[in-house]
């Protein structure tokens, strides 16, 4: 199997993460990953929903939608037409996940909101807004940090996502479009910096896969992860790392 660029089967596509990119939030981040790139944002509210009120904590939640032209051919807004389940299935995936990394006890009152804009996709677009989502996230809490709405960061742990899968009978790390669309299995990873499973998502598109391809699949996961998580801290915490 040759995967384009010459890319080693356990190897990411080239990962850019820029920070601040929105004026207006509270925190921002532009995830460029490959040929997808994802612009995530954070809101935070003083407010949480009806059914919290009183639950001693605060919550997380995203929203996730994909621009008219972000994939080869136009698609039309969902405004128009209705949210879709996989927008549905693809916004509660990111919630959770980002849910899984903050002290939800020590935001109480308080709401966040992750916004993950798709303005170009080739594959992996769920794992791009989870990832990217959680800069978003971090800046916004640090920045409420810094304004004296709680003394301690309430982020427990990094978090990130990445996709693995069976191409030509060969497990591969992080998917694009074209192998995406003739994988034999397909399966999405979201772990934290101590290699814990947050969500895992796998689906045998053609037949069925083993436990110990899945097993390959895991290892191929966590060694993105961490690499992705890399990236995070030398971005958030010294401004670097996309080099």
């Amino acid at each position: 199997m040759t995967r384009t660029n010459n890319r080693a089967a356990d190897a990411l596509r080239p990962v850019e993460l820029i920070p601040n990119v929105n004026k207006w939030a509270e925190g921002s981040c532009l995830i460029k990953w490959g040929d997808t790139h994802v612009v995530c944002t954070a809101t935070i509210e003083e407010k949480v929903p009806t059914w919290l009120k009183g639950a001693g904590h605060g919550w997380v939640t995203a929203e996730y939608g994909m621009l008219p032209r972000s994939t080869a051919n136009r698609m039309d807004r969902e405004a128009k037409k209705g949210q879709q389940g996989r927008t549905q299935e693809i916004q509660r995936l990111i919630g959770r996940a980002l849910r899984g990394c903050v002290d939800l006890r020590a935001i109480d009152g308080m709401t966040v909101k992750i916004d993950c804009d798709v303005i170009q996709a080739d594959g992996g677009t769920r794992t791009a807004s989870v990832t990217g989502g959680f800069i978003a996230l971090y800046l916004a809490l640090s920045k409420a940090m810094k304004q004296k709405k709680w003394e301690k960061l309430p982020v427990r742990d990094f978090v990130a996502a990445v996709s693995c899968g069976i191409v030509d009978k060969e497990p591969v790390l992080d998917l694009d479009y074209q192998e995406d669309s003739h994988a034999m299995t397909d399966s999405n990873f979201v772990m934290n910096a101590h290699g814990g499973i947050i969500e895992v998502q796998g689906t045998a598109e053609r037949g069925t896969f083993s436990p110990e391809e899945y097993t390959k699949l895991l290892a191929l996961a966590q060694k993105g992860i961490g690499e992705l998580i890399q990236k995070q801290r030398a971005v958030l915490m010294t401004g670097t790392g996309n080099e």
